[in-house]
């Protein structure tokens, strides 16, 4: 039976990933720790207790991975300035690290994401893991994550921890509500590509409007995630590098048709949503910088997690952004 600590139980993937512990039997308990407060018997968990707690603090992260068998790392600080963000990500996860491997647990299971390869035109399309995780400058969370895995190898050796790691696509369900929040964020800080408002302006338009330049999108689900997640706690598979991405590919124009919106058809990444509104804007607004991702496809081989860790995601792309959308408007996100 394992004792499972985990930092950032209470976020997109930590609650599904909680959920996905009560379920399995060879835990026995989860320890997380995130600095909000937090009730987990609000969630009907049984075997999850709860402390507050900050990965800067060593102190916490001491009494947190005290007895555990495995480490399981999720906080992390998504939006912010380079500066709050580069301490909190940076510094904390080392923090994590470092703690977990000095307490001697088995496994330390770390979610990274698609964005530690970098958005680079050059990368191979499908992604597999033995493509070398770059990151972009360009991009603060792509260039955290890749310096992050790189910190992890340099950290391993020698330490006896099986470490796996996990590299998801865009997370997304009722829970994870970030493509459409981003999306909308874009829409609200101002025309995003004011020349083709010259070609739509006059039509009878319902709603805002979308331009699509036809990058492919992946997702998957925040359960499925949770779900790879869970055999790699319970030792399921060997230890290393898994892509995580459902089935299928969404597009733009999926995106405005689930929100009810319009979408138009571009020539390139060059008037895109994403090029347009965070080049003009991320100095004004970090979160823009997500938008640049939008311009450049990354699409991951995920054939090792379901081959190794006998995982098999139960959402395809176009169900996920479904019940994203379902959820954003339950969360007035879309009011």
């Amino acid at each position: 039976m394992l004792k499972v600590a985990v930092t950032g139980p209470t976020g997109e993937i930590g609650k599904p990933l909680m959920s996905e512990l009560e379920r399995r039997p060879e835990v026995a308990s989860v320890l997380g720790m995130a600095r909000r407060p937090f009730d987990p018997t609000e969630e009907g968990w049984e075997k999850v207790t709860y402390r507050r707690g900050d990965i800067l603090d060593r102190g916490s992260l001491a009494a947190l991975f005290d007895g555990a068998d495995v480490a399981v790392h999720l906080a992390f600080a998504i939006f912010g300035s380079r500066e709050e963000t580069r301490k909190v990500n940076l510094q904390g996860t080392r923090n994590v690290f470092e703690a977990a491997i000095r307490s001697g647990v088995k496994r330390l299971v770390y979610a990274s994401s698609v964005a530690a390869y970098g958005f680079h035109p050059e990368n191979p399309q499908p992604l597999t893991e033995d493509v070398p995780a770059r990151g972009s400058e360009g991009f603060y969370y792509s260039a955290q994550k890749a310096e992050l895995e790189d910190l992890l190898s340099e950290l391993l050796p020698g330490s006896g921890v099986e470490a796996y790691v996990f590299r998801p696509c865009i997370v997304a369900g009722p829970r994870a509500t970030m493509l459409i929040e981003q999306t909308v964020e874009a829409v609200r800080v101002g025309d995003p590509v004011p020349a083709l408002r010259k070609g739509i302006e006059k039509l009878p338009l319902v709603g805002p409007v979308l331009p699509d330049p036809g990058t492919p999108i992946q997702l998957v689900h925040h359960d499925d995630v949770a779900r790879a997640m869970g055999a790699a706690i319970t030792g399921d598979g060997p230890p290393g590098v898994y892509n995580l991405a459902g089935e299928g590919e969404v597009r733009v124009r999926d995106v405005a048709r689930a929100l009810g919106w319009r979408w138009v058809p571009v020539p390139g990444p060059a008037v895109s949503l994403g090029t347009a509104a965070a080049q003009r804007l991320k100095f004004v607004n970090s979160k823009l910088e997500w938008a640049i991702a939008a311009d450049t496809p990354v699409l991951m081989d995920a054939t090792r997690a379901r081959q190794d860790l006998a995982w098999k995601p139960q959402h395809d792309a176009l169900e996920t952004l479904r019940e994203t959308v379902v959820g954003a408007r339950e969360k007035g996100l879309l009011d």
